[in-house]
């Protein structure tokens, strides 16, 4: 690319990083709270009008109530017996970013397929951003086409990527 760059890390460039270790107790506990498939309390981790922001299928929630009833319900009525396994954790001031699985039974319809009482594996990327103990902002991707696969469903209907990798 020649020329300008476009200015980069905006979000973390002024991280205050004596916040780390209080950031890393929140994310800790918010994890806890959501393996204990806490719904009602969960605010004890998140600001009332916090963000969260997903990739496509999994939307855009504006403020605790949103993200309570418009990602948990319906995430738990979904996927029963779940559990959220972070493989890496990584914290940066008020930053923290995590990536890993949830393992979790298929047990109400999800993305218009009737539940099959199978375990499947939902992958997924978190980034969020601590302010006075509380989570302000949550980035979250979330694998669904993978969780539908494993279901018997492919989102790409043959044309994902996978099929340029090399076959072994």
């Amino acid at each position: 690319m020649a020329g300008a760059r476009p200015e980069q890390a905006v979000l973390t460039r002024d991280t205050d990083m004596s916040k780390t270790e209080e950031t890393r107790a929140v994310i800790e506990s918010m994890v806890d709270g959501l393996n204990d498939h806490r719904i009602s309390d969960i605010g004890e981790f998140f600001s009332e009008s916090f963000r969260w922001m997903g990739n496509q299928g999994c939307g855009t929630k504006t403020g605790l109530r949103e993200f309570q009833d418009n990602w948990q319900k319906p995430f738990q009525a979904a996927f029963s017996d779940k559990v959220c396994i972070d493989e890496a954790r990584l914290y940066m001031g008020e930053w923290a970013a995590a990536f890993g699985r949830q393992e979790a039974t298929h047990a109400g319809e999800f993305m218009g397929i009737a539940p099959t009482g199978k375990r499947v594996e939902i992958r997924y990327m978190d980034f969020w951003k601590v302010v006075d103990g509380k989570i302000v902002d949550n980035y979250v991707m979330v694998d669904f086409p993978h969780v539908m696969q494993q279901l018997g469903v492919d989102a790409f209907d043959g044309d994902g990527w996978e099929n340029l990798d090399p076959k072994t």
